[in-house]
């Protein structure tokens, strides 16, 4: 099982991909995740990668296609992913669809989450995120402790510039237009389906479920 799940920060991807990871045994790789461990690790991809995820933004796509060529090709996913957070950019599809030709691998199907964009301005403004570890916690979900420190090492808790309303407006509103071409560019290739992410966790899990036994054989 190879899935891509696709939608804007805050419609809940992360959550997902681990609960669908669990349940179908596959690897979950989150982009996220491997760019913090890249960055803890002070690899030089992670070095490379550092300033812009500091300040926000995408990180180049080498770096990107570098990291994930290192994971799918892990003896860890040789029974399947869930791509989490990649790609961002019709030009990261395009390269990660030859990556997959190169590697003799499949796409099952791309997941593309909805949710109505207050929801999630309101979910994306409850994110704490680590200095130290940069993990991420979230008000609505975690018990994020009253003295802003991090349950798992002690750091100190803040919230992201790009967390405040105003600037999750902004994100969604570039996130909308950079991806519109990905969704045709699956569309195209008969790989896209829309999912309603309103709601609880397991609604959305039960919606997922559904649909990956309607798809599947």
């Amino acid at each position: 099982m190879r899935i891509i799940l696709f939608g804007p920060p805050g419609v809940g991807k992360g959550t997902q991909a681990k609960l669908l990871s669990k349940k179908f045994r596959v690897r979950h790789i989150s982009t996220g995740d491997i760019l913090r461990e890249a960055v803890a690790h002070e690899t030089e991809l992670g070095r490379k990668a550092k300033s812009s995820m500091d300040e926000g933004r995408l990180v180049p796509d080498e770096i990107m296609i570098a990291l994930i060529r290192d994971v799918i090709t892990d003896p860890r996913s040789k029974d399947g992913f869930i791509l989490d957070g990649f790609p961002r950019t019709l030009t990261q599809a395009e390269a990660l669809e030859e990556l997959f030709q190169e590697l003799r691998i499949s796409l099952n199907i791309v997941i593309n989450i909805e949710v109505k964009e207050e929801e999630i301005v309101h979910r994306l403004s409850s994110r704490w995120m680590c200095r130290n570890c940069r993990r991420i916690y979230s008000e609505l979900v975690d018990s994020v402790p009253s003295d802003r420190r991090c349950p798992k090492c002690g750091g100190e808790l803040y919230q992201r510039k790009d967390d405040k309303p105003e600037t999750v407006r902004h994100r969604l509103n570039v996130y909308m237009q950079s991806t519109l071409p990905i969704k045709e560019f699956y569309r195209k290739k008969g790989l896209l389906v829309d999912v309603n992410g309103m709601g609880d966790v397991r609604s959305v899990t039960d919606r997922i479920l559904s649909l990956l036994n309607h798809e599947r054989p």
